[in-house]
């Protein structure tokens, strides 16, 4: 018997154009799914080069002319990939066709604009996910585990950093990143927000209070790019001749706070982290153990079991590479054969298939209500440095 196709609509073929696209792709091959997946349409601006991407990345076809595409009745499922301040325009459209939705994180540039998309998602009795791909790091789903299986206790810290520094030359152009009309926010949105999201899922706990934050422009004037970005984070775009335009987002944000279980919570953002290329991670301590995770060694979690004798008690690395043992891991590789970055992306596909087939995902997957509580969390550490004063998650809704 064969299985029901879902269709997909993919706006955006940049850095995470790719990264959805092979995303599909390895779901399809690498898990026994319920439903068969269709890369249907891509959507973006540069007809030429998109229809050669449709070629190399398996679409069926390729287009310009998005209202029409994700409106068409062949197509189940939209994802959006565009710059933040995009999103909304695609969301809306798509549920008001009717169709289930994916969406890049963060869910929007603004709260209110997040509102709209949860309660129009709602309305609309639609699924949605987000594409929060670090919960489906098989060392993050193993930390969610032995946080679930209560190996962790009482929480006292959680700690979440996210450190890059490749924009720390001020030979970078203008690009949309530093952007607020289109990014929303700079350092906090863009990457702030993954670690964010990935100290709530772990612990199941939230933010209750920003009690600090400050945020730092480093480089407040970028020359004007004079071409298209490339398909990385800043690749392949050069300055013009030397129009500088104005930087509007931060180049990094630190904010302290509580959680709702009084844990204290820190968040360490950042752009300009010289030398980090992309760590991202957190460290959460409880009177029962502790838990490290660091984006740059990505197959492995470190365990601290304080409940064990004092004269074995340290910290254990778990190779989280472990078919049957490890999330995901199964679908894979043997033992000690580690997955990468595209793996995350995968994996998500492959739990939005299995939900669209009716069944459970391998882990929780975010939807618009829990990216939308982040964003909450974003706007009150945006509040908090800008007045520089405390604010209390229950004012932000």
């Amino acid at each position: 018997m064969s299985k029901k196709r879902i269709n997909v609509a993919l706006i955006g073929q940049k850095f995470m154009g790719r990264a959805h696209s092979n995303a599909y792709q390895g779901a399809r091959h690498f898990f026994d799914l319920p439903v068969d997946v269709g890369m249907k349409t891509i959507i973006a601006r540069d007809l030429p080069s998109l229809q050669k991407f449709a070629e190399q990345w398996g679409w069926e076809q390729a287009t310009t002319d998005w209202k029409t595409a994700i409106t068409s009745p062949e197509i189940d499922l939209v994802d959006v990939t565009t710059p933040n301040n995009k999103h909304g325009e695609f969301v809306f459209a798509a549920l008001e066709a009717g169709k289930t939705v994916a969406c890049e994180k963060p869910l929007a540039a603004t709260l209110s604009e997040a509102r709209a998309m949860r309660d129009a998602a709602n309305k609309a009795k639609a699924k949605t996910f987000v594409w929060y791909n670090y919960r489906r790091v098989p060392a993050v789903g193993t930390a969610y585990r032995l946080f679930k299986e209560g190996r962790i206790g009482r929480v006292y810290h959680v700690n979440a950093f996210y450190r890059q520094g490749w924009a720390s030359s001020p030979d970078i152009p203008l690009i949309w990143r530093f952007d607020r009309e289109q990014s929303g926010s700079g350092a906090l949105g863009d990457i702030g927000a993954h670690v964010i999201d990935m100290a709530r899922f772990i612990t199941g706990d939230e933010v209750a209070e920003i009690t600090g934050a400050i945020a730092e422009t480093f480089v407040k004037e970028r020359t004007i790019p004079s071409g298209a970005a490339g398909a990385g984070i800043a690749a392949g775009i050069s300055g013009g001749a030397g129009v500088k335009g104005k930087v509007t987002v931060d180049d990094a944000t630190i904010a302290i706070g509580r959680m709702q279980s009084g844990a204290t919570f820190i968040l360490d953002s950042t752009r300009f982290a010289t030398g980090r290329e992309n760590k991202n991670g957190v460290e959460i301590s409880g009177d029962k153990g502790a838990l490290f995770f660091d984006f740059e060694d990505l197959n492995n979690l470190y365990f601290y079991d304080a409940t064990a004798p004092a004269v074995s008690r340290g910290w254990t690395k778990i190779q989280a590479s472990v078919p049957n043992v490890h999330p995901y891991q199964a679908h894979f590789w043997p033992t000690a054969h580690p997955l990468g970055y595209e793996h995350a992306f995968v994996n998500q596909a492959a739990d939005m298939l299995r939900v669209l087939g009716g069944e459970q995902p391998e882990l929780p997957l975010p939807d618009f209500e829990d990216a939308y509580q982040t964003q909450r969390v974003l706007e009150a550490i945006e509040l908090s440095a800008k007045n520089r004063g405390p604010v209390k998650l229950a004012e932000v809704k």
